[in-house]
This record gives C-alpha cells, sequence and structure tokens, in this order.
C-alpha cells in the first residue's frame, strides 16, 4: 500500500508534465526537492541513494534543467524475453568497448550492469537505458536541447524513472546547485535566474525540501538552507544532509548540528559519506564506497554511538517515510484540487464555446439577440450574475439621476449672480420713463429668466452622464469571453451602439433645452407654491420694522391686542436711485442742465422703499426659482429615460440586426479569434490532462 502512493504521486508527476513540471502545474504534488550550492556535493547524495553513477559532471552549473528522479524498488524478476533483451544490449556496448574489458577497472564498472535496473524517460517512453552511462548522455543531451550549449537554464523538468531491486520507492526532485559568479557564456544575473527557479519550486506548501550543506563549513553560510529558510523559517518542512563529514578538522563533528543546537529543523539532520574527486577517478564504486562510509560511522568515536542514524541508508529510508507521510497528508486535499481545476477549465470551455457552430448569419443573430438582452437586463435590474461588490447598469443612472443631478441642481443659487443693485437698476428700467408706484412683475421676471438659463448646462451634462454610463454598460457586456471569441463582430456591435447613442443624443439635448426654454418663456406668476406679493411685503415689513410686544410687567409674558407702533416719520431721502449725480451743491453746475453720462448706473444709498421693493423682488425670485429646481430635477430625467435610455433599450436590436445581419463582410464579421482558437486547445489540453489525474487520484 506505501509503495502504491508513491506509484501514485509518481503517475500524477508523469500525467502533469505536459504543464511545465513542479513550477508550473496547477496542482501542488509532495515532492522531496534537492537545493544546495555547486560545491555541497548534491549530485554525489544522489547517486549513492541510487546507487549509481548516472548524473553529469563537470565544472559550472551541471545541473541546468530540473531532474524529476522517481526509484521504483523491483523486486519480481523479469521474464526471460526481457532478460534476454537487456543481455543482448550488453553484450553489444561491451563488443564496442574493448577498452573496457581490457580495463580491470572497466570490467568492475561495467560488470554492476544487469537486467534488473533499468532507467526511463517520460520523453522517450519506449526506450529502456541498461547502461547508466547513456543514462548520463541523454540527460546532457536532453538539456541542450532546451538550454542550448551556452550554459543556460530552464524550469522545464526531466523526468527520470529508475527501476531497482536495491532502492527504496522515493521520488526527488534535483534542481540546479545556487551559484554565485557568471562562467563561460552564462549571463550576468545566472544567480538571480537560479534562485528564482528554486523559489518557484520549494515554496510551494507540499514540497518537501532536502537541503544539502558540506560539514566542513560554516552552516550558517550555507547557501541551501538560506534559501530554504527563506520559504521555511520555522524548518517545519526542510530536512538537512550534512556530506564530507570526513574532511572535517580533526577533533571536530557535527554533534551539536545533529542535536538540533544550531539550525533546527523538524526533520533533524543527516550525515553522509561522498566518494571524493580521486575515488571517482579510480573508478571506485559506490557500493564500495557505501560500504567505507558505513565502516566510518560505526568506528569515529562520535557518531558510533548512532551509527544506524547516519549514512545513505538511512537516508533513503527516513525520505522514504517522510515522503509517505506527507503523501497520506495532502491527497484529500490533491484530489479537491484536481478537481477544481477540471472544473474551472470545463466552464472556461464551455464559454468559449464549440469549435464550430452554424452559418454566419446564425452566429450574427445570437450574438445580436445576446447582447441585446444583456443590455435590458442590466438597465432593469434583472442581470443573469448581480454583484454585491458595486452598483452597475440601471442602479448607476440612479444615482447619477437623483445624487449627482439633483444634488447638482439644488446648489445653484440666484444670488450668488444676482446684486441688489442688479435689482434695482432692473426696476427702474422695466419702469420706462414713469417711475413706478410699486414692485413691477416685469423686473422680476426678467432676473428670474436670467436665472432659469442656468439650468441648461448642468441639464446637457446629465446628457452626457447617461451617455457615458451607456456606453461602460457596452464595455462591461462585451468584455465576456464569448465576446472576444469574434472580434470583429464585437468591434461592430460596439461601433454601431456608440454610433446611435451618439445620433440619439442630438434629439435627447433638443428635448432637454426646449425643457429650460418653457420654463423660460412662460413664468407662472399663479403658480400655487409661489409666494404671494402680499405675503412677501408682510414678510418684508416685519424684517424691516419689527413690531415691539408690549410685556406684563408681573408675569413678564406678552400682552395681548397691542395696537400697531406709530409708523416712524419719513424722512425726505434725496440720495435716491439718481441722487448721486445731483449731489453738487454748485447752483451754477445745476442750473447748466449737463448732459448724463454715457453709462448710468445706480449710485447712492437706496431709499426705504428701494430697499422694500428690492427684498419683495428676491423673496419673489427665491420662491419661483426652487419651483423650477424642483421641474427640472423632475423633468430632465424623465426626458432622457423617453429620448435615449428606454428608446435604445427598444431600438438596439433591430437597429443592430438591420445594419449588420446583411453586411456583405458577415464572413469577416464571424472570423473566430486566434487567441480563442488556442485558448479552447490549451483549455482542452488541460481537461484531458486532469481528467487523466482525477482517474489515477481516484484509484487510490
Amino acid at each position: 500500500m506505501d509503495e502504491h502512493l508513491i506509484a501514485t504521486i509518481n503517475k500524477l508527476q508523469d500525467a502533469l508534465a505536459p504543464l511545465g513540471g513542479g513550477s508550473q502545474s496547477p496542482i501542488d504534488l509532495p515532492q522531496i526537492t534537492v537545493v544546495g550550492s555547486q560545491s555541497s556535493g548534491k549530485s554525489s547524495v544522489l547517486e549513492n541513494i541510487v546507487g549509481r553513477d548516472f548524473l553529469p559532471r563537470g565544472t559550472g552549473i551541471v545541473t541546468r534543467r530540473p531532474l524529476v528522479l522517481q526509484l521504483i524498488n523491483r523486486r519480481s524478476k523479469k521474464s526471460d524475453k526481457e532478460v534476454q533483451k537487456a543481455s543482448d544490449q550488453l553484450l553489444d556496448l561491451n563488443m564496442d568497448d574493448h577498452s573496457k574489458k581490457e580495463d580491470p577497472a572497466g570490467k568492475k564498472g561495467q560488470s554492476e550492469d544487469n537486467a534488473e535496473e533499468w532507467g526511463e524517460f517520460l520523453h522517450l517512453p519506449d526506450k529502456k537505458f541498461y547502461n547508466f552511462d547513456e543514462i548520463r548522455n541523454e540527460i546532457v543531451r536532453e538539456t541542450d536541447k532546451l538550454t542550448g550549449t551556452n550554459l543556460g537554464i530552464s524550469p522545464i523538468p526531466i523526468n527520470l524513472r529508475i527501476y531497482s531491486p536495491h532502492v527504496l520507492t522515493l521520488t526527488l526532485v534535483d534542481l540546479p546547485g545556487l551559484t554565485k559568479v557568471p562562467v563561460g557564456d552564462q549571463p550576468p544575473d545566472i544567480e538571480k535566474q537560479i534562485k528564482d527557479m528554486l523559489l518557484k519550486y520549494i515554496s510551494k506548501p507540499n514540497a518537501i525540501i532536502l537541503s544539502v550543506n558540506a560539514a566542513n563549513t560554516d552552516l550558517a553560510n550555507s547557501d541551501g538552507l538560506k534559501l530554504a529558510r527563506e520559504v521555511d523559517p520555522e524548518g517545519t518542512r526542510t530536512i538537512g544532509v550534512l556530506t564530507k563529514v570526513d574532511l572535517m578538522d580533526k577533533g571536530t563533528d557535527v554533534i551539536d548540528i545533529l542535536a538540533g543546537r544550531v539550525i533546527p529543523l523538524r526533520y533533524g539532520y543527516i550525515p553522509v559519506i561522498n566518494r571524493g574527486q580521486k575515488d571517482i577517478e579510480h573508478k571506485k564504486t559506490i557500493r564500495a564506497a557505501l560500504q567505507d562510509e558505513k565502516k566510518f560511522f560505526e568506528e569515529h568515536p562520535s557518531y558510533s554511538s548512532k551509527a544506524h542514524y547516519c549514512g545513505t541508508p538511512y537516508l533513503a529510508k527516513k525520505l522514504n517515510s517522510i515522503l509517505l507521510h506527507h503523501i497520506r497528508q495532502t491527497l484529500p486535499d490533491i484530489k479537491n484540487k484536481i478537481e477544481s481545476t477540471l472544473k474551472k477549465y470545463v466552464n472556461e470551455l464551455e464559454s468559449l464555446g464549440p469549435e464550430t457552430m452554424d452559418s454566419a448569419s446564425s452566429i450574427v443573430l445570437s450574438m445580436i439577440t445576446d447582447f441585446s438582452n444583456e443590455y435590458t437586463g442590466i438597465l432593469d435590474g434583472e442581470a443573469k450574475e448581480l454583484t454585491s461588490q458595486e452598483l452597475s447598469g440601471g442602479a448607476r443612472i440612479s444615482f447619477v439621476f437623483h445624487e449627482i443631478f439633483k444634488n447638482g441642481v439644488d446648489s445653484l443659487d440666484p444670488f450668488d449672480q444676482i446684486k441688489d443693485s442688479d435689482i434695482r437698476t432692473i426696476m427702474y428700467n422695466s419702469s420706462g420713463s414713469a417711475p413706478s408706484l410699486f414692485v413691477g412683475t416685469e423686473a422680476f421676471e426678467v432676473l428670474v429668466k436670467q436665472q432659469i438659463r442656468r439650468f441648461e448646462e448642468p441639464s446637457l451634462r446629465l446628457v452626457t452622464l447617461v451617455f457615458d454610463e451607456l456606453v461602460r454598460m457596452l464595455k462591461q457586456i462585451i468584455s465576456q469571453p464569448k465576446y472576444a471569441r469574434y472580434p470583429a463582430l464585437r468591434e461592430a456591435i460596439s461601433t454601431q451602439f456608440i454610433d446611435y447613442l451618439k445620433e440619439a443624443i442630438v434629439p435627447t439635448n433638443e428635448f432637454v433645452q426646449d425643457i429650460i426654454k418653457s420654463e423660460q418663456t412662460y413664468i407662472n406668476t399663479a403658480h400655487p407654491d409661489l409666494l404671494k406679493g402680499s405675503q412677501a411685503m408682510s414678510m418684508v415689513e416685519e424684517k424691516l420694522h419689527p413690531r415691539p410686544t408690549a410685556v406684563d410687567p408681573k408675569t413678564g409674558k406678552p400682552l395681548p391686542n397691542q395696537p400697531p407702533a406709530k409708523p416712524m416719520p419719513a424722512v425726505e431721502e434725496k440720495s435716491g436711485f439718481f441722487g448721486g449725480f445731483f449731489s453738487t451743491k454748485n447752483k451754477k453746475k445745476l442750473a447748466a442742465l449737463e448732459s448724463p453720462p454715457p453709462v448710468l448706473k445706480a449710485t447712492g444709498q437706496m431709499t426705504e422703499r428701494e430697499t422694500m421693493e428690492t427684498e419683495v423682488i428676491k423673496l419673489l425670485i427665491n420662491s419661483y426659482f426652487n419651483i423650477v429646481k424642483r421641474t427640472i430635477a423632475d423633468l430632465v430625467p424623465k426626458a432622457l429615460m423617453l429620448k435615449l435610455i428606454v428608446k435604445s433599450k427598444n431600438d438596439m436590436q433591430k437597429v443592430l440586426l438591420q445594419k449588420l445581419y446583411g453586411n456583405q463582410d458577415i464572413d469577416e464579421l464571424t472570423k473566430e479569434n486566434d487567441i480563442t482558437i488556442q485558448r479552447r486547445k490549451e483549455c482542452q489540453r488541460m481537461i484531458e490532462i486532469l481528467k487523466n489525474a482525477s482517474q489515477i487520484v481516484t484509484s487510490v
């Protein structure tokens, strides 16, 4: 059962490999990611676990693509046919390489090839590699295929599966070693490139980090451990490997590190010993090296009591145990993630539509119908998907009507433009050559009409705001994926919609202007809400001559039925409207009857009568202006509903059909978007891969 779990994850890795591997796959699979600097002995640790030389060696960055290494413990014997095939392959190899036959060391190395161990690459599914030198060569060839020979790197992994009776079932991801200085033709930012790629792998929550560190250097300066701590600061999913323990200074050891007293990790540290460069040059086998490693730990005074917790075999067993435990924990979440991701791509594929549809005419008809229905739905608040995040459609237009426009109209104040001197001037101008006996209606109407004209600007501005909102709805509708499928048709619908609105705005503006003009044309002084002249006079009289209220000295309460106060004796005002021009006391100048100046303006202090008339007119203007405010705030939005909004809702489908349905370029309009075609293929590919993954994980 345990091996079946790891085998399931291996199958998932293979199934998801077309998506770009660990860093690109939408599914976060549990895996052990191996990180370390170039000099940490990372490759040697992996070869010791496998028991074979199979990784490329050399200077600089050798591992330039992630290597997904799946180890399969193979207990059963192969069929006679497979054994014979493998033997024939090995015989051919030996026949081609006489030097190995004659060289004892070569014979020793060759003798380890047998029909019980082989490797398979995911990119070469029908080929088995029984010679591990060929596996190394294939890794180099496949790396160069993507990265070239200039030592570049790529995040797309190579998947290698090794079957052997000498390994524990395990999956490891070997990542490029950390480097600081570019070598050869490497780009200057090679360090950043490698670090970014490693972070994409190890930052995934389901990644167990195997940090390989050289024991003969300060652990605090370990590149692999520092990188691991960036994404796993608590060390909860990191296991440390200490290499080069045999190269430490005499009398020193790693006991403090193993005890967790230096940099603690949840899974602890395991010391191992790799072959040195001299061992490799002398063809020392890994199996012989493992025997020496075991002997070292058993005989070392610091490690002998814990020797069974040291060395490569224990590391492999520990990794196998960690991976199994991790898989058991994460498998339910992986199932859910696969299903949710599959559902997402299925829904997207449905929104993109099938590859083939009916005729071009039916495509145009269908899209116009959909657009018209969605436009109507958004205006009426009947859209299929109502959002709680923001106002949209008709709700935004309502906000423009009742908040922006109404508040804008209410903010208009007639007296920020009308001054008392203006009222005084108009009063005399409206009286003609004979001074009026009382307040003239002409002066009131002239001033009110001037102020009513001010409603035209905000009303026309409202038309523009509503136009912008309708265009906003258009963009909201055509931003859906189904409209992106036919970009030419989408653009044609958008163009015709905006052209229609622009044409409709002309009569709408004229209608709105006519509403303002009608208010200017006829001043309804009989309006029931208008302040009466007598009321205005009383209010002004009270303001100018407030009546004193007699108070009972005993109770302090006003006395009832008091006679009106006697009016103050009128004082002859000599400085009235024209008083300013005759203020001189020079009798000769007065007698000369000089001509009036070219521009006559009101000067001097107003008489009591002028003050009273001015105040009365101001009250009447304010009263009527408020009536017009209410009327405009009510009528102009109604005009826009009639002439623009409802009309567009009723006419849009008909207009679009007239303009587009019979279009001679209808085939061009219904030409599918290249991006949509590509995205549909991508969705189909993802669905196929995820369905396969779903079948694999469901079998557990």
